[in-house]
Protein backbone atom coordinates (compact mmCIF):
# COMPACT_ATOMS: atom_id res chain seq x y z
CA UNK A 1 0.00 0.00 0.00
CA UNK A 2 1.52 3.37 -0.69
CA UNK A 3 0.00 6.07 0.85
CA UNK A 4 -0.15 9.86 0.12
CA UNK A 5 -0.27 12.67 1.88
CA UNK A 6 -1.63 16.44 1.41
CA UNK A 7 0.30 18.48 3.39
CA UNK A 8 3.99 18.98 4.50
CA UNK A 9 3.11 20.63 8.16
CA UNK A 10 4.05 19.39 11.39
CA UNK A 11 1.58 16.74 11.01
CA UNK A 12 1.80 16.03 7.81
CA UNK A 13 5.79 15.67 8.02
CA UNK A 14 5.33 13.57 11.18
CA UNK A 15 2.64 11.08 9.71
CA UNK A 16 5.40 10.54 6.68
CA UNK A 17 8.33 9.55 9.74
CA UNK A 18 6.11 7.31 11.73
CA UNK A 19 4.59 5.33 8.25
CA UNK A 20 8.55 5.18 7.18
CA UNK A 21 9.29 3.41 10.33
CA UNK A 22 6.38 0.66 9.42
CA UNK A 23 7.66 0.15 5.94
CA UNK A 24 4.74 1.95 4.39
CA UNK A 25 5.58 3.60 1.16
CA UNK A 26 4.83 7.78 0.80
CA UNK A 27 4.81 10.57 -0.99
CA UNK A 28 3.96 13.79 0.24
CA UNK A 29 2.29 17.03 -1.57
CA UNK A 30 3.10 20.72 -0.37
CA UNK A 31 1.84 23.45 -2.10
CA UNK A 32 4.35 25.73 -1.04
CA UNK A 33 7.50 26.14 -3.66
CA UNK A 34 9.93 25.67 -1.02
CA UNK A 35 9.90 24.43 2.90
CA UNK A 36 11.70 27.42 4.72
CA UNK A 37 12.40 27.39 8.36
CA UNK A 38 9.68 29.68 9.11
CA UNK A 39 6.93 30.76 11.32
CA UNK A 40 7.10 31.58 15.27
CA UNK A 41 7.47 29.10 18.65
CA UNK A 42 6.16 26.00 19.02
CA UNK A 43 5.72 24.24 22.61
CA UNK A 44 5.84 20.16 22.35
CA UNK A 45 3.69 19.06 25.65
CA UNK A 46 4.36 15.75 27.33
CA UNK A 47 2.13 14.21 24.94
CA UNK A 48 3.64 14.85 21.48
CA UNK A 49 7.33 14.46 23.07
CA UNK A 50 6.53 10.53 23.97
CA UNK A 51 5.17 10.55 20.51
CA UNK A 52 8.48 11.59 19.24
CA UNK A 53 10.60 9.31 21.59
CA UNK A 54 8.70 6.26 20.27
CA UNK A 55 9.50 7.43 16.81
CA UNK A 56 13.51 8.63 18.13
CA UNK A 57 13.71 12.12 17.77
CA UNK A 58 13.25 12.86 21.30
CA UNK A 59 16.97 13.67 22.40
CA UNK A 60 17.79 15.59 18.94
CA UNK A 61 14.44 18.01 19.59
CA UNK A 62 15.66 18.37 23.00
CA UNK A 63 18.72 19.42 21.86
CA UNK A 64 17.36 21.87 19.70
CA UNK A 65 15.06 23.28 22.10
CA UNK A 66 14.37 24.24 25.81
CA UNK A 67 12.76 22.43 28.69
CA UNK A 68 9.79 23.94 29.96
CA UNK A 69 9.05 22.47 33.76
CA UNK A 70 6.18 25.06 34.60
CA UNK A 71 3.35 26.85 32.84
CA UNK A 72 2.05 29.59 34.60
CA UNK A 73 -1.33 32.11 34.17
CA UNK A 74 -0.63 35.64 35.39
CA UNK A 75 -1.96 38.88 35.62
CA UNK A 76 -1.19 41.57 32.92
CA UNK A 77 1.79 42.79 36.09
CA UNK A 78 3.07 38.81 35.30
CA UNK A 79 1.76 38.32 39.38
CA UNK A 80 0.91 34.10 39.62
CA UNK A 81 -2.76 33.10 38.95
CA UNK A 82 -2.61 29.38 38.38
CA UNK A 83 0.26 27.57 37.73
CA UNK A 84 0.88 23.59 36.35
CA UNK A 85 3.88 22.22 37.95
CA UNK A 86 5.05 19.70 34.87
CA UNK A 87 8.01 18.29 37.10
CA UNK A 88 5.65 15.38 37.93
CA UNK A 89 4.92 14.76 34.42
CA UNK A 90 8.58 14.71 33.39
CA UNK A 91 8.94 11.95 36.05
CA UNK A 92 6.08 10.04 34.91
CA UNK A 93 6.65 9.56 30.79
CA UNK A 94 10.66 10.38 31.02
CA UNK A 95 9.83 13.13 28.47
CA UNK A 96 9.97 16.99 28.79
CA UNK A 97 7.83 19.54 27.23
CA UNK A 98 9.89 21.20 25.00
CA UNK A 99 9.69 24.90 23.80
CA UNK A 100 11.24 25.18 19.73
CA UNK A 101 11.39 27.24 17.03
CA UNK A 102 8.94 25.88 14.40
CA UNK A 103 11.10 26.04 11.25
CA UNK A 104 13.72 24.18 13.52
CA UNK A 105 11.25 21.36 14.18
CA UNK A 106 10.45 21.35 10.52
CA UNK A 107 14.31 20.61 9.52
CA UNK A 108 14.73 17.92 11.89
CA UNK A 109 11.79 16.01 10.88
CA UNK A 110 12.44 16.88 7.28
CA UNK A 111 16.36 15.35 8.11
CA UNK A 112 14.33 12.10 9.30
CA UNK A 113 12.55 11.46 6.06
CA UNK A 114 14.90 8.39 4.02
CA UNK A 115 12.47 7.04 1.42
CA UNK A 116 9.35 9.52 1.13
CA UNK A 117 8.84 11.73 -2.20
CA UNK A 118 7.88 15.73 -0.94
CA UNK A 119 6.44 16.96 -4.13
CA UNK A 120 6.56 20.74 -3.50
CA UNK A 121 4.20 23.51 -5.66
CA UNK A 122 1.76 21.19 -5.58
CA UNK A 123 -1.40 23.11 -4.27
CA UNK A 124 -4.70 20.45 -4.57
CA UNK A 125 -7.15 21.83 -6.58
CA UNK A 126 -9.91 18.84 -6.32
CA UNK A 127 -10.30 14.76 -5.92
CA UNK A 128 -11.87 13.09 -8.40
CA UNK A 129 -13.18 9.36 -8.02
CA UNK A 130 -11.90 6.81 -9.61
CA UNK A 131 -12.92 3.34 -9.30
CA UNK A 132 -11.56 2.15 -6.09
CA UNK A 133 -8.99 5.05 -6.13
CA UNK A 134 -8.72 8.82 -6.17
CA UNK A 135 -7.45 11.21 -8.83
CA UNK A 136 -5.43 14.25 -7.55
CA UNK A 137 -5.48 17.12 -9.44
CA UNK A 138 -2.84 19.94 -8.58
CA UNK A 139 -3.22 23.71 -9.42
CA UNK A 140 0.00 23.24 -11.65
CA UNK A 141 -1.71 21.13 -13.84
CA UNK A 142 -0.55 17.86 -12.32
CA UNK A 143 -3.17 14.87 -12.13
CA UNK A 144 -1.89 11.50 -9.95
CA UNK A 145 -3.90 8.25 -9.02
CA UNK A 146 -3.61 7.80 -5.55
CA UNK A 147 -4.43 4.87 -3.95
CA UNK A 148 -5.07 6.01 0.09
CA UNK A 149 -4.98 9.65 0.72
CA UNK A 150 -4.43 12.04 3.82
CA UNK A 151 -5.75 15.42 4.68
CA UNK A 152 -3.60 16.71 6.51
CA UNK A 153 -3.63 20.32 4.90
CA UNK A 154 -5.01 22.61 7.68
CA UNK A 155 -7.93 24.56 8.70
CA UNK A 156 -8.96 25.26 5.21
CA UNK A 157 -8.03 21.81 3.63
CA UNK A 158 -9.23 21.52 0.36
CA UNK A 159 -9.53 17.61 1.43
CA UNK A 160 -11.89 18.38 3.84
CA UNK A 161 -14.12 20.16 1.84
CA UNK A 162 -14.29 17.38 -1.11
CA UNK A 163 -15.16 14.72 1.44
CA UNK A 164 -17.12 16.50 4.03
CA UNK A 165 -18.15 20.43 2.22
CA UNK A 166 -20.62 21.22 4.89
CA UNK A 167 -18.31 22.11 7.88
CA UNK A 168 -17.63 25.31 9.59
CA UNK A 169 -14.96 27.33 10.61
CA UNK A 170 -16.22 29.77 13.92
CA UNK A 171 -14.26 32.77 14.14
CA UNK A 172 -13.08 33.38 18.19
CA UNK A 173 -13.31 37.27 17.54
CA UNK A 174 -9.57 37.70 18.61
CA UNK A 175 -6.61 38.72 16.65
CA UNK A 176 -2.82 37.31 17.08
CA UNK A 177 -0.11 38.15 16.85
CA UNK A 178 3.45 36.08 17.30
CA UNK A 179 6.89 36.70 17.08
CA UNK A 180 10.48 35.59 17.74
CA UNK A 181 12.99 37.72 18.80
CA UNK A 182 17.11 37.86 20.19
CA UNK A 183 16.10 38.51 24.55
CA UNK A 184 17.85 38.36 27.62
CA UNK A 185 14.98 36.73 28.76
CA UNK A 186 15.57 37.27 33.12
CA UNK A 187 16.43 33.58 34.61
CA UNK A 188 13.65 33.23 36.68
CA UNK A 189 11.74 32.77 33.47
CA UNK A 190 13.95 30.73 31.63
CA UNK A 191 12.26 27.24 31.92
CA UNK A 192 8.63 28.78 31.95
CA UNK A 193 5.65 29.33 29.41
CA UNK A 194 4.01 32.69 31.01
CA UNK A 195 0.91 33.75 29.78
CA UNK A 196 -0.73 37.38 30.98
CA UNK A 197 -4.13 38.01 30.95
CA UNK A 198 -5.06 41.70 31.05
CA UNK A 199 -8.70 43.26 29.89
CA UNK A 200 -9.68 41.54 26.79
CA UNK A 201 -6.12 40.58 25.60
CA UNK A 202 -3.41 38.23 26.86
CA UNK A 203 0.12 38.12 25.97
CA UNK A 204 2.46 34.83 26.13
CA UNK A 205 6.14 34.20 26.43
CA UNK A 206 9.28 31.30 26.28
CA UNK A 207 12.45 30.80 25.66
CA UNK A 208 13.18 28.42 22.77
CA UNK A 209 16.63 28.95 22.67
CA UNK A 210 19.93 30.79 24.50
CA UNK A 211 18.72 34.50 24.10
CA UNK A 212 15.96 33.89 21.88
CA UNK A 213 11.84 34.08 22.72
CA UNK A 214 8.98 33.27 21.24
CA UNK A 215 5.90 35.35 22.13
CA UNK A 216 2.31 35.92 20.87
CA UNK A 217 -0.24 38.48 22.01
CA UNK A 218 -4.08 38.42 21.60
CA UNK A 219 -6.60 41.18 21.53
CA UNK A 220 -10.88 40.37 21.13
CA UNK A 221 -11.87 42.91 17.80
CA UNK A 222 -15.52 43.55 18.18
CA UNK A 223 -16.33 43.74 13.80
CA UNK A 224 -12.44 43.25 12.01
CA UNK A 225 -9.13 41.84 12.96
CA UNK A 226 -8.57 45.65 11.23
CA UNK A 227 -9.47 47.40 14.34
CA UNK A 228 -6.12 47.04 15.28
CA UNK A 229 -2.89 48.50 13.71
CA UNK A 230 0.61 46.36 14.19
CA UNK A 231 2.49 49.67 14.30
CA UNK A 232 0.42 50.63 17.22
CA UNK A 233 1.31 47.04 19.01
CA UNK A 234 2.97 48.34 22.08
CA UNK A 235 0.62 50.77 23.06
CA UNK A 236 -1.92 48.04 23.05
CA UNK A 237 0.16 46.19 26.19
CA UNK A 238 1.72 49.34 27.70
CA UNK A 239 -0.10 48.46 30.37
CA UNK A 240 1.60 45.43 30.72
CA UNK A 241 4.78 44.59 32.49
CA UNK A 242 8.03 45.84 31.88
CA UNK A 243 8.98 42.58 30.55
CA UNK A 244 6.70 41.84 28.20
CA UNK A 245 7.03 45.77 26.94
CA UNK A 246 10.37 45.02 26.09
CA UNK A 247 9.97 41.78 24.54
CA UNK A 248 7.76 43.18 22.02
CA UNK A 249 9.39 46.46 21.56
CA UNK A 250 12.84 44.45 20.55
CA UNK A 251 11.18 42.50 17.54
CA UNK A 252 11.22 43.59 14.20
CA UNK A 253 8.06 44.49 13.00
CA UNK A 254 8.44 42.70 9.51
CA UNK A 255 9.44 39.56 11.72
CA UNK A 256 5.74 39.33 13.62
CA UNK A 257 3.23 37.34 12.03
CA UNK A 258 -0.64 38.21 12.27
CA UNK A 259 -3.93 35.83 12.04
CA UNK A 260 -6.97 36.52 12.88
CA UNK A 261 -8.39 32.88 15.37
CA UNK A 262 -10.38 30.45 14.02
CA UNK A 263 -11.33 26.92 14.83
CA UNK A 264 -13.16 24.02 13.25
CA UNK A 265 -16.68 23.49 14.87
CA UNK A 266 -16.52 19.57 16.15
CA UNK A 267 -17.41 17.45 13.48
CA UNK A 268 -17.84 12.97 14.12
CA UNK A 269 -17.06 12.09 10.76
CA UNK A 270 -13.02 12.34 9.75
CA UNK A 271 -12.86 9.77 6.76
CA UNK A 272 -14.64 8.98 3.57
CA UNK A 273 -13.21 5.59 1.64
CA UNK A 274 -10.03 6.11 0.89
CA UNK A 275 -9.38 9.42 2.13
CA UNK A 276 -8.45 10.50 5.74
CA UNK A 277 -8.17 13.46 7.72
CA UNK A 278 -5.56 14.60 10.06
CA UNK A 279 -4.60 17.33 12.53
CA UNK A 280 -6.10 20.50 11.77
CA UNK A 281 -8.02 19.42 8.90
CA UNK A 282 -9.83 16.77 11.20
CA UNK A 283 -9.78 19.15 14.36
CA UNK A 284 -8.35 22.63 14.20
CA UNK A 285 -8.85 24.47 17.43
CA UNK A 286 -7.67 27.81 18.90
CA UNK A 287 -4.25 27.87 20.34
CA UNK A 288 -5.41 28.30 24.08
CA UNK A 289 -3.72 25.12 25.27
CA UNK A 290 -0.65 24.90 23.03
CA UNK A 291 -2.34 21.63 21.73
CA UNK A 292 -2.64 21.98 18.01
CA UNK A 293 0.38 20.36 16.71
CA UNK A 294 0.66 18.20 19.61
CA UNK A 295 -2.82 16.71 18.48
CA UNK A 296 -1.82 16.69 14.89
CA UNK A 297 1.53 14.58 16.35
CA UNK A 298 -0.62 12.26 18.49
CA UNK A 299 -2.57 11.53 15.63
CA UNK A 300 0.13 10.87 13.68
CA UNK A 301 1.31 8.10 15.89
CA UNK A 302 -2.18 6.63 16.53
CA UNK A 303 -3.38 6.41 12.46
CA UNK A 304 0.48 5.04 11.36
CA UNK A 305 -0.16 2.28 14.15
CA UNK A 306 -3.59 1.95 12.90
CA UNK A 307 -2.79 1.26 9.47
CA UNK A 308 0.17 -1.50 10.56
CA UNK A 309 -2.39 -3.38 12.06
CA UNK A 310 -5.79 -3.12 10.17
CA UNK A 311 -6.55 -2.68 6.44
CA UNK A 312 -7.39 0.91 5.31
CA UNK A 313 -10.85 0.86 6.11
CA UNK A 314 -10.49 -0.74 10.05
CA UNK A 315 -7.37 1.74 10.69
CA UNK A 316 -9.36 5.07 9.27
CA UNK A 317 -12.79 3.62 11.58
CA UNK A 318 -10.11 2.60 14.62
CA UNK A 319 -8.19 5.81 14.54
CA UNK A 320 -11.09 7.77 14.48
CA UNK A 321 -12.50 6.13 17.56
CA UNK A 322 -9.40 6.39 19.68
CA UNK A 323 -8.69 9.95 18.76
CA UNK A 324 -12.00 11.68 18.48
CA UNK A 325 -13.37 12.06 22.21
CA UNK A 326 -9.63 13.81 22.96
CA UNK A 327 -9.51 15.94 19.94
CA UNK A 328 -12.60 17.33 20.87
CA UNK A 329 -12.63 17.67 24.43
CA UNK A 330 -9.15 19.84 23.41
CA UNK A 331 -10.95 22.09 20.48
CA UNK A 332 -13.93 23.02 23.18
CA UNK A 333 -11.63 23.72 26.43
CA UNK A 334 -9.82 25.49 24.09
CA UNK A 335 -12.22 27.57 22.64
CA UNK A 336 -13.64 28.23 26.39
CA UNK A 337 -10.71 28.93 27.42
CA UNK A 338 -9.66 31.92 24.88
CA UNK A 339 -13.38 33.73 25.90
CA UNK A 340 -12.48 33.36 29.50
CA UNK A 341 -9.25 35.29 29.45
CA UNK A 342 -10.78 37.90 27.78
CA UNK A 343 -13.01 38.77 29.95
CA UNK A 344 -13.61 42.76 30.67
CA UNK A 345 -15.81 42.99 33.43
CA UNK A 346 -13.25 43.88 36.41
CA UNK A 347 -15.30 42.10 38.85
CA UNK A 348 -15.46 39.22 36.88
CA UNK A 349 -12.11 38.96 36.13
CA UNK A 350 -11.40 39.35 39.92
CA UNK A 351 -14.01 36.36 40.55
CA UNK A 352 -12.40 34.56 38.03
CA UNK A 353 -8.86 34.82 38.83
CA UNK A 354 -9.79 33.76 42.73
CA UNK A 355 -11.51 30.87 41.88
CA UNK A 356 -8.44 30.11 39.70
CA UNK A 357 -5.65 30.99 42.36
CA UNK A 358 -7.52 28.54 45.11
CA UNK A 359 -7.96 25.48 42.59
CA UNK A 360 -6.23 22.73 44.24
CA UNK A 361 -3.23 21.93 42.03
CA UNK A 362 -4.38 17.93 41.95
CA UNK A 363 -7.33 19.37 39.92
CA UNK A 364 -4.85 21.12 37.50
CA UNK A 365 -2.91 17.83 37.55
CA UNK A 366 -6.10 15.95 36.68
CA UNK A 367 -6.84 17.98 33.39
CA UNK A 368 -3.12 17.71 32.43
CA UNK A 369 -2.71 13.89 32.88
CA UNK A 370 -6.23 13.71 30.57
CA UNK A 371 -4.30 15.45 27.72
CA UNK A 372 -0.78 13.80 28.14
CA UNK A 373 -1.99 9.82 28.10
CA UNK A 374 -1.99 8.62 24.57
CA UNK A 375 -4.14 6.14 23.16
CA UNK A 376 -3.10 2.60 22.66
CA UNK A 377 -4.13 0.73 19.38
Amino acid sequence: MSIDIIGAGIGGLTTAIALEKKGIKTRIFEQAEQLKPVGAGIILANNAMQVYEKLGLREIIEQNGNPISSMNITKANLTAISKVDLKYFEQKHNVKNIAIHRGKLQEILLDQLKNSQIALNHKLNSINKIGNQNQLVFDNGKELTSQVAIGADGLNSVVRQHIFPKNNIRSAKQICWRGVTEFDLPKTYGNELNEAWGKADRFGFVQIAPNKVYWYALKTFKQSANEYDIENLENYFKDYNTVIRDIIFSTSKNEIHTAEISDLSPTNKWFKDTICLLGDAAHATTPNMGQGACQAIEDAYVLSECLNKYDYYNAFKQYQKLRLPKAHRVVNTSWKIGKLAHWKNPISRKLRNTVMRLTPSKVNRIQSEIIFKLETV
